[in-house]
């Protein structure tokens, strides 16, 4: 069974390194703990060779779609954060070209200077062969409703690839408001994997709603992972609520998400979560994806065999979805 995954990650340290280490401790980056005889992700993230396939392999994973992990390009302002971008997008290259049916590629940007960005899209697309962008978050405390990055999103249209938002960690603010104050463990994991990212990726797909900013790019297709970020459960709901104060938007808030959005199944691996999503979005719009190495290649192929779909369901699941969305099969043949 072909199985693409499409939230994976490698790291560059070597251009990372480049990368001012004030501003990475003060975006809030801290050393993640590891369970005891587990490797690290620090450790697994630069191997993009005989390690990484072997593990893929194990798991029966065809295809890695790889984005740049934290800290990128978008802590890093004017040409030192361009050449950055680039650098990390061509090292990924490199390693697509050396395997190309086996990893694929989205693009990192230099997010605050954004027509910067929005050149390094194209390239990355156009001559790197990529097959969208990750995004990482806020920028400077700005989702990407802000007009700023009306071009980036106008380009994603032009060059019909999706945008994949990926989770960040929280501005200095909202740190100290909502995460502060607990066990020194306990808040940093609230802030992140524990509840904040995925709480903050949900509100940036509602903004880019409420703020009409998907029905001025009706063309922009989204992706986020972890099983739709909290919003299966809550689009009903937000219909609900929002229904009078939304005369504005060309759609209701559902219906706009349902158009735009697709979600990944990364680092979620128990059947509630998997039944919601499926429930409200619908298996045309669900992708696998395992969040390696954050989570492991196993853990998500287990839940492949655990969960109970037809043949055909199963097939859009895993690769079906996927190659239609990211072109894949005219990529990777």
């Amino acid at each position: 069974m072909r199985v693409i995954a499409l939230e994976e990650h490698f790291a560059a340290p070597a251009i990372a390194g480049r990368i001012d280490r004030e501003a990475i401790s003060r975006r809030g980056y801290r050393p993640r703990r590891t369970a005891p005889n587990e490797p690290s992700p620090q450790e697994l993230l630069p191997e993009l060779g005989a390690g990484r396939l072997r593990l893929m392999d194990e798991s029966g994973i065809t295809m890695q779609v790889l984005s740049n992990s934290g800290p990128g390009p978008d802590l890093v302002p004017g040409a030192e954060g361009v050449a950055i971008a680039r650098a990390m997008n061509d090292h990924l290259a490199e390693a697509v070209a050396r395997q190309p049916d086996r990893f694929a590629g989205f693009a990192v940007l230099p997010m605050r200077s954004p027509d910067d960005a929005a050149q390094e899209f194209g390239r990355a697309v156009k001559e790197l062969g990529f097959l969208g962008a990750l995004i990482n978050g806020t920028t400077e405390g700005r989702f990407l409703d802000h007009p700023s990055y009306d071009g980036i999103l106008a380009q994603a249209e032009a060059l019909d690839v999706p945008i994949y938002i990926h989770p960040h960690l929280a501005p200095d603010a909202v740190r100290e408001a909502y995460y502060s104050g607990l066990e020194p463990g306990a808040g940093p994991v609230l802030e992140a994997a524990g509840w904040g990212w995925h709480s903050e990726t949900a509100l940036h797909v509602l903004r880019l709603v409420l703020a009409g900013t998907l029905d001025r790019h009706p063309r922009l297709k989204l992706i986020i992972g972890h099983m739709g970020e909290m919003l299966p459960m809550m689009l009903a709901r937000a219909d609900d609520v929002f229904r009078l104060d939304i005369e504005h938007l060309s759609r209701p808030i559902g219906q706009t998400i349902l158009d735009q959005v697709w979600i990944t199944t990364s680092g979620i691996f128990t059947e509630p979560p998997f039944l919601a999503a499926l429930l409200t979005f619908g298996i045309d719009r669900m992708m696998f994806s395992v969040d390696y190495p954050y989570a492991s290649n196993a853990q998500g192929r287990a839940f492949l065999d655990r969960i109970s779909l037809s043949p055909a369901d199963m097939a859009k699941l895993t690769h079906g979805n996927a190659d239609a969305l990211l072109k894949l099969k005219a990529t990777a043949g």
